[in-house]
């Protein structure tokens, strides 16, 4: 439900997107990254994502795979340009 309700309409259709691509996979200690992840600023997010900013070095490989799970996603959710 927190990948649903963030605040701005583009990381709601990109966690969506990951949350249903990965979710059900995650082992504990991901699934904790992950929550963690969510505690995190929508705009900062979505520049990560985005590549617009550099994701903080623990974040990295998350906010990786999050930016592909969304450029994968059929007819993309706003990343291509």
């Amino acid at each position: 439900m927190r990948s649903m309700r963030r605040g701005i309409k583009e990381m709601d259709l990109i966690l969506i997107a990951y949350s249903d691509a990965r979710l059900a996979t995650m082992s504990d200690a991901e699934l904790d990254a992950y929550d963690a992840l969510l505690s995190e600023n929508d705009q900062d997010l979505y520049q990560w994502v985005s590549g617009q900013q550099e994701a903080p070095d623990p974040l990295r490989p998350m906010i990786a795979d999050i930016r592909a799970v969304a450029l994968d996603v059929e007819g993309g959710v706003g990343l291509r340009g």
